[in-house]
């Protein structure tokens, strides 16, 4: 018997969510990836226990919090993260944008997987770089890197960093140890530095395992830095906590100067806490969160497939986001996505978003109570019964 309401409706409206009130709301809002799910009790009574104190000044995190992040990844992974490998910063979308102003010049490339997050070509963009995108190719129903390309682009002189977003957003893929593995030897043979994304390393799929490059007892670690949070996994997004783990202390000086350069390292105290109360207390909580996800997956899947069997839907190995292929029906998925939202008030995001091979496909957020996923799912099915095809 489940120890946890999945199932709960809790009306997110006029909470000043990005996800429920921007552009007003929508009535079915499956887009920016946050959970509609409460976070797990543990965490609210750690929040409780400190709003209580009622003294919200500046934080620092102690030795519990650094404490509880490594024990969690040597428990959950098999990897040991040192305090002093840490440094601590508000998230990891501006982690990333201070290890780029580390890493990078202006005009530089910046290797990728694409379709790959939409943040990571916004950081690009803003320090001057450019986005080096290596395709990922379906291959036998399954999302793979063409290393050969990989290779290519890694040995451009203008090519200094690697963004590896690791499980991957937005195809869902959970990459092997002999992906891992490869992608390491080709930063290697060309000198990059290797910005690893764990931020959705916890929900995959159950019975399946991430692999960090750490696990991988490679030289690539002193050319890697990793980005962390328990905010995706356990919903405390809005609490601004996240830690830059950087073995190599040359590199981790000069990317925490880059986040003191971008006043990226005041912390929330509520974060800390939240946090720590995540890793000390939330593995049940989570488990159960895993199988909940997945079961939306495969409902979700197994309803759009039925009745539309042009649609390539992508295994989901990792995260709670489902990559649908439209490309049958529409290349401007843009289009489709605002045409939708208008007829059947559901808001999805655009493949597009994620990079140039994104285009023709939709991001599904599959995070939410499960009436609420299938009534979402069956007004995108009848949305696109009314479409011609190749509009």
């Amino acid at each position: 018997m489940s120890k946890f309401d999945f199932d709960k409706m809790t009306n997110r409206l006029g909470s000043g969510s990005v996800r429920w009130d921007d552009e007003g709301g929508v009535e079915l809002p499956l887009w920016v990836a946050d959970m509609d799910f409460e976070a797990c009790p543990d965490i609210v009574e750690a929040l409780r226990r400190r709003v209580e104190h009622g003294i919200f000044g500046y934080a620092m995190p102690k030795d519990d919090y650094y404490d509880a992040v490594s024990d969690w990844h040597w428990r959950r992974h098999g990897v040991r993260y040192e305090k002093e490998w840490m440094i601590v910063v508000p998230g990891i979308v501006p982690a990333i944008s201070a290890i780029l102003r580390a890493t990078t010049q202006p005009g530089e490339g910046v290797l990728l997987l694409s379709p790959d997050y939409n943040c990571f070509y916004s950081s690009i963009r803003n320090m001057g770089c450019r986005a080096e995108e290596s395709i990922l190719k379906l291959r036998d129903g399954r999302f793979e890197i063409d290393f050969d390309d990989l290779e290519q682009r890694a040995a451009k002189d203008d090519v200094k960093v690697m963004l590896l977003c690791s499980p991957h957003n937005p195809t869902g893929r959970l990459w092997s140890r002999d992906e891992l593995s490869r992608i390491a030897e080709i930063a290697l043979r060309h000198s990059l530095t290797v910005v690893e994304d764990q931020i959705h390393c916890e929900l995959t799929k159950p019975g399946t395992q991430f692999i960090p490059l750490a696990a991988l007892d490679s030289p690539i670690m002193e050319r890697t830095a990793i980005c962390t949070s328990a905010s995706k996994t356990f919903n405390i997004a809005g609490l601004q906590n996240a830690q830059i783990v950087v073995p190599n202390p040359e590199l981790r000086s000069r990317i925490d100067r880059a986040v003191n350069i971008h006043e990226v390292c005041d912390v929330n105290p509520l974060g800390i806490e939240a946090t720590k109360a995540a890793y000390l207390h939330g593995e049940t909580w989570l488990k159960e969160l895993r199988e909940y996800i997945w079961a939306n997956y495969e409902a979700a899947k197994e309803y759009l497939t039925e009745r539309h069997p042009q649609m390539f839907i992508a295994p989901l190995e990792a995260t709670y986001l489902m990559w649908a292929d439209i490309s049958w029906l529409t290349k401007d998925d843009e289009d489709f996505v605002s045409r939708l939202q208008q007829a059947q008030q559901v808001r999805l995001a655009p493949g597009c978003h994620y990079g140039s091979s994104g285009e023709g496909h939709l991001r599904i957020n599959l995070a939410t109570q499960r009436s609420r996923l299938m009534e979402a799912i069956r007004r995108l099915s009848q949305f696109i019964d009314t479409q011609d095809v190749k509009r």
